[in-house]
């Protein structure tokens, strides 16, 4: 870190050396002087997002791994066509397996009203970029260069309450302002050029956020794997912060595979004392993903990690806290896939209160969700066993 930075800290009275640092790999990325709002509802963070993309005025960017022709998905294209027809700059990435049912009459209007939208690695041979095994997960939406949004919303009616027509998805996304805005910038437009797009102009150094009253000003890293050289980067960045947990340890996981590392990680976290809970979905939308995780549960309840399933709708969160201080929200799910193929966002947060509202949270989806024993868990048939052992061996390609 450098010494700038170290000294802004120290003024904020933030002391973030003794207690929060220690939990941090990479911590030169570590942006100071943030405003870190998360949402947990797709209602919430999809009304955030449209009022801020009606309040654009340069610039419009916005990376999705799903998009529906849906009411949430055409709510989002009327908007952004909107901006584009005002003067705005939209451009738009949409991975082409994810939106594969996206089809160029949606698209139309949002091109016509001048934005430019781009698929990531199509899927067929003769288009540029095409690509079958890497495919971008992220979910980046970054407005004038001043406020961003990441997490693990798609754009659909899936995250909707179902009393106004969506599935009740449980979900977790977060806005974002100060200086990490610019590194999610930054991976938008590595993804836009990767993807064939121009090779705009870099984004300017975003605008610090700075205390008011009491409210505090989260240090904020971006982890992400675009770059090859970073693939590993967001699973170190789990362990360390495993590692030098204390008292807790609270995961919500919706595709839930940890390999040998993170589970030994755990392990040794539960055997000097700290409490390790995880929850996972108790019906996945990928069922052979459900399975796969299930086949971990035994030697994950032996090590004294307690699992929890979220007994409604699907639980698509990828969220942790640790110690109510180190956080993080993002589309970075515990498997092989996501570290080492698909592009994926991950923010990490220190901050206190973050941690506490993190926390708060956890708990209150614990509360409704069901404990899995480890007792009960042995009883199971011996079908169940199969399916999970034949899933386990696909892992690598869920």
């Amino acid at each position: 870190m450098k010494p700038l930075e170290a000294s802004a800290f120290r003024r904020a009275g933030l002391r973030l050396w003794e207690r929060y640092l220690r939990y941090l790999t990479k911590r030169e990325r570590l942006r100071p002087w943030n405003r870190v709002t998360p949402y947990f509802s797709g209602e919430e963070a999809f009304a955030a997002m449209l009022a801020a993309i009606s309040a654009g005025k340069h610039s419009v960017h916005l990376e999705i791994y799903i998009w529906a022709d849906d009411h949430t998905g055409r709510r989002f294209r009327d908007v952004l066509a909107e901006r584009a027809r005002s003067g705005c700059k939209v451009r738009v990435i949409y991975d082409a397996l994810g939106s594969f049912a996206l089809s160029d009459r949606f698209l139309e209007p949002l091109r016509s009203a001048g934005a430019v939208v781009l698929p990531y690695a199509p899927l067929l041979p003769w288009r540029r970029n095409f690509g079958l095994n890497q495919r971008d997960h992220q979910k980046i939406l970054v407005v004038d260069d001043a406020v961003a949004f990441a997490g693990g919303l798609n754009l659909t009616d899936e995250y909707m309450p179902v009393e106004r027509g969506g599935a009740g998805w449980y979900d977790t996304h977060a806005r974002v302002e100060g200086l990490a805005v610019r590194d999610l910038a930054m991976l938008f437009r590595r993804t836009w050029i990767k993807s064939g797009g121009d090779r705009f102009e870099e984004p300017p150094p975003a605008s610090p956020v700075l205390p008011r009253g009491g409210a505090s000003v989260p240090g904020v890293q971006v982890f992400s794997n675009v770059w090859m050289r970073s693939r590993s980067h967001m699973r170190q960045a789990y362990l360390r912060a495993i590692r030098r947990s204390e008292r807790s340890i609270h995961i919500m996981n919706a595709y839930f595979i940890p390999d040998r590392g993170l589970r030994r990680a755990f392990a040794l976290a539960a055997a000097r004392g700290v409490e390790v809970h995880v929850i996972v979905p108790s019906r996945s939308d990928v069922p052979a993903v459900g399975h796969a995780t299930r086949r971990l549960y035994a030697r994950l309840l032996k090590s004294g990690v307690r699992i929890h399933e979220w007994p409604g709708p699907m639980m698509h969160a990828k969220t942790g806290v640790i110690d109510g201080i180190w956080s993080t929200i993002g589309s970075y799910n515990l498997d092989k896939r996501s570290f080492l193929h698909n592009l994926e966002v991950g923010l990490i947060i220190v901050d206190t209160q973050i941690g506490e509202t993190m926390d708060r949270r956890f708990e209150e989806a614990r509360a409704l969700s069901r404990e899995i024993r480890l007792e009960e868990w042995e009883q199971r048939g011996w079908w169940q066993r199969t399916k999970e052992w034949c899933c386990y061996q696909l892992r690598y390609w869920l």
